[in-house]
């Protein structure tokens, strides 16, 4: 009995030695978790920002089109309104499910922009759709869509914690330059 007395303590260290290291194991293990977890979901709503802002544009850049057979852009390959319609109509279709994942996996500020940003591209279409012919105007729908477009691509930088990007402002002719040029 002596024997395992004097063995004791050595047994006791074996024992806490072996308990410490699986708990800073599992400890280790959880942590790990919790990374690649976040991560995953920071990834899932990168995918569900880009996606809305990607759905979003194929409505602009039809906008333009439109807006340049009406003469108010520069667009070089103008669309009639009614070539256009279905290709909003399908456009708009393609938005709502992004539109749905942006509000599911978004912080509020991200969605607060993008609804902004939304609301600006569809007065561009009341616009055409009025078949209203006033480049100033236009001009005018096109900053106020921009400027809501800068809005959610920050508000997508700072949840995501991204560095600032590029404003994605490059000068084009006016409307009234763009037939001189073709």
């Amino acid at each position: 009995m002596s024997e395992f007395i004097q063995q004791l303590p050595a047994l006791l260290g074996v024992v806490i030695g072996a308990l410490g290291s699986y708990l800073v194991v599992m400890r280790g293990e959880q942590v790990r978790f919790r990374q690649e977890r976040a991560a995953r979901w920071e990834e899932r709503r990168l995918a569900a920002y880009a996606d809305y802002a990607r759905q979003l544009k194929k409505t602009i850049t039809l906008a333009y089109r439109v807006a340049s057979h009406l003469g108010n852009d520069p667009h070089p390959h103008p669309l009639t309104p009614e070539q256009a319609e279905p290709l909003l109509a399908e456009a708009a279709d393609a938005r709502d499910p992004a539109g749905e994942a942006l509000i599911l996996l978004g912080s509020r500020e991200v969605v607060d922009r993008a609804r902004a940003w939304v609301v600006a591209v569809l007065a561009m279409e009341r616009f055409l759709r009025a078949g209203t012919r006033d480049p100033e105007a236009w001009q005018e729908l096109l900053e106020r869509q921009r400027e809501a477009r800068e809005g959610y691509y920050a508000a997508v930088r700072a949840d995501l914690a991204l560095p600032p990007g590029h404003p994605a402002r490059w000068p084009l002719p006016p409307a009234s330059d763009a037939g001189a040029q073709r």
